[in-house]
């Protein structure tokens, strides 16, 4: 029992360990992905980013403005009807 158990506790140690790393990836392969999912933020209905921004359309400055995260999550709150994102995650990285 005790070697089950220090087994499991490695495991669990090592997933959390392991999963910042894995979080430092963020990429612009994951941006389209979320722009396009329903869900993000844990969205409440089937609202994505591109429902209210066709193709990106209105959104080819955002890149460069300070307050970027502010604005994602006002979005994500109001009409995706969802939580905010840390702005350190890979989600709002990407």
């Amino acid at each position: 029992m005790k070697k089950c158990f220090t087994l499991i506790s490695a495991a669990f140690v090592f997933a959390i360990l392991s999963t910042p790393v894995m979080a430092e990836n963020s990429s612009v392969e994951l941006g389209k992905k979320l722009f396009n999912e329903p869900g993000l933020g844990a969205s409440k209905n089937d609202k994505n980013c591109n429902t209210c921004h066709n193709n990106g359309k209105g959104l080819e400055n955002a890149g460069g403005n300070p307050k970027l995260t502010e604005i994602i999550n006002k979005c994500i709150t109001g009409p995706l009807e969802g939580e905010k994102i840390d702005g350190r995650t890979v989600a709002m990285r990407s």
